[in-house]
C-alpha cells in the first residue's frame, strides 16, 4: 500500500492503518531498533510502540511524502530512551563516542536560538548528504543514524576499519567546513 493511503488511514483513525505500517515498513523498523538495544525483545516493544507514537502524531502531522523516515525517527528515539531507561553503560557509552564526534560539527540545541535554527540545519544536512557520493553518504548514515560500529561498517562495505575512521573524519571535516560556509554557528 501507498504511504499516502497508509496516512489517510491514519487520518481517518482507521486501525487497518497500524496493519498496513507493520506489513510494510514493521521489518526495518525492528531491525533498526535492533542495532540500537540489541535485544530482540526489546526491539519488538520499540517498534510496537512506534505504531502507538505514529497513532498518536498522526493527525497534526502529515508525512505523505516520509512516512518511513517520519516512523524511522520515531523508532530511533524510542530506542535511544530504552537504552537510557535500562542502564545499558556499554551501548551508552558507544553513543555518548557518536555524540562526541558529531559535536565537533555540530553543536548542542539545548538553547532557544539553536532550536529556532534546527529546521534550517536540517536543510544543510540533508543538501549535504544528497551531495556526497553515495557510499559515503551511506557509510556516513550507518554510523550517525543506525548507530553501527566501525568494524560492522567495514565489513558492510568491503573496507578495513582505518578506512572507514578516515572516511568519516573526512566527512566531518566537510561538514563542518558546509556549515561555515553556510554561516551556520558552531
Amino acid at each position: 500500500m501507498e504511504d499516502e493511503k497508509i496516512v489517510a488511514l491514519y487520518q481517518a483513525r482507521q486501525e487497518a492503518a497500524i496493519v498496513c505500517t507493520a506489513e510494510k515498513y514493521g521489518g526495518r523498523l525492528r531491525s533498526l531498533s535492533l542495532h540500537i538495544v540489541e535485544d530482540r525483545e526489546t526491539a519488538e516493544e520499540c517498534e510496537n510502540d512506534t505504531y502507538w507514537e505514529a497513532w498518536s502524531r498522526i493527525p497534526p502531522h502529515d508525512p505523505k511524502g516520509y512516512l518511513y523516515a517520519f516512523l524511522a525517527r520515531i523508532t530511533r528515539h524510542i530506542s535511544l530512551n530504552c537504552c537510557r531507561d535500562r542502564s545499558r553503560l556499554k551501548r551508552q557509552a558507544f553513543i555518548l563516542e557518536l555524540t562526541g564526534e558529531m559535536e565537533q560539527c555540530i553543536p548542542d540545541g539545548e538553547d532557544t536560538q539553536a532550536q529556532a535554527e534546527a529546521r534550517e540545519l536540517g536543510e544543510i544536512l540533508d543538501d549535504f548528504l544528497r551531495q556526497l557520493p553515495e557510499e559515503k553518504r551511506n557509510v556516513f548514515l550507518r554510523r550517525y543514524w543506525y548507530l553501527d560500529s566501525i568494524p560492522q561498517i567495514a565489513q558492510q562495505f568491503w573496507m578495513t576499519p582505518g578506512a572507514v575512521r578516515t572516511m568519516l573524519s573526512r566527512i566531518r571535516k566537510e561538514l563542518r567546513e558546509r556549515l561555515q560556509k553556510e554561516a551556520y554557528v558552531l
